[in-house]
């Protein structure tokens, strides 16, 4: 399985000047099966900017794009609507016992807003097969309306986690828009319970974005005798602080001891973008 992974796109003010059809011509350049989204799909969540966002990953040809919602695309209280309506109409996640959930503005007041939708979360679980191998693609909503910072739901990890037992796959992995292993100024602030969750489920790579700066990194829990990667990409297509790069990552043969990982910079003149590529590790072993 090939699996392409892009994040941060951030439509919108934040979006570049950069040529998007060259971009996509790119993308769809590589023979992936899966493509892959990390959030940040907007600048600040608005309606056109989810069109925009919509119509780009439209212009994606692989048959499996998955996306999730990111910190920015949740700036306003009709974002996970516009999310829903533009991006992703799967059927979400709620938690079994919302009484006890404690994330904030989770849920938000019929009697003061007009949204159609006061469930604020969007969690997914979807299975993708290929070559006879189904990965199970668990989708973790981890931003909090209104604000920066991460959090995930634990009661919402409980109902995730007993529909996971019910299901037959081959591999999974976790795609979330903050970082499990790596901190910045507005980080994921529970993240030993995603480690947690990732090592009771033995999900092997975790794919995430938020910081535009590219990192790989394996955790080992020596205790449990287990481990994960962590994919975390830069953005795509955002007007970057200065000297970062806008990126994207292809792993061939993912799922096999002949795992490469390729990365993808974009150069932007302009409008006009050129690629540069690098193979980054390449595995005898998984």
């Amino acid at each position: 399985m090939n699996i392409l992974h892009i994040s941060d796109l951030h439509f919108g003010t934040r979006h570049w000047n950069g040529n998007d059809e060259m971009l996509l011509d790119k993308i769809n350049s590589y023979p992936a099966d899966l493509v892959i989204n990390t959030g940040d799909n907007t600048s600040d969540g608005l309606k056109n900017e989810y069109q925009e966002a919509g119509q780009f990953l439209k212009g994606i040809t692989c048959e499996n794009v998955i996306s999730i919602i990111g910190n920015h695309d949740k700036r306003n209280m009709q974002a996970h609507e516009y999310f829903k309506q533009y991006i992703d109409q799967d059927e979400i996640i709620q938690p079994s016992k919302p009484k006890l959930t404690t994330k904030k503005n989770l849920y938000l007041q019929r009697d003061i807003t007009k949204t159609e939708n006061h469930f604020t979360d969007l969690n997914y679980l979807k299975l993708v097969t290929i070559d006879n191998m189904t990965v199970l693609v668990i989708c973790i909503d981890s931003n909090i309306l209104y604000q920066d910072e991460g959090f995930v739901e634990a009661e919402i990890l409980k109902t995730i986690s007993a529909k996971i037992k019910r299901m037959k796959y081959d591999k999974s992995i976790l795609l979330i828009h903050h970082s499990i292993l790596v901190g910045d100024i507005t980080p994921l602030l529970n993240p030993l319970l995603l480690a947690d969750f990732v090592q009771k489920h033995h999900i092997e790579d975790v794919f995430c974005g938020h910081t535009h700066v590219m990192t790989l990194r394996k955790s080992t829990d020596l205790y449990h005798h287990s481990s994960f990667t962590q994919y975390m990409v830069g953005s795509l297509s955002s007007s970057n602080r200065m000297g970062d790069d806008n990126m994207f990552l292809y792993l061939e043969n993912w799922g096999t001891s002949e795992l490469q990982i390729h990365l993808i910079r974009i150069h932007r003149d302009g409008d006009v973008l050129s690629f540069t590529e690098e193979l980054i590790r390449k595995t005898g072993t998984r």
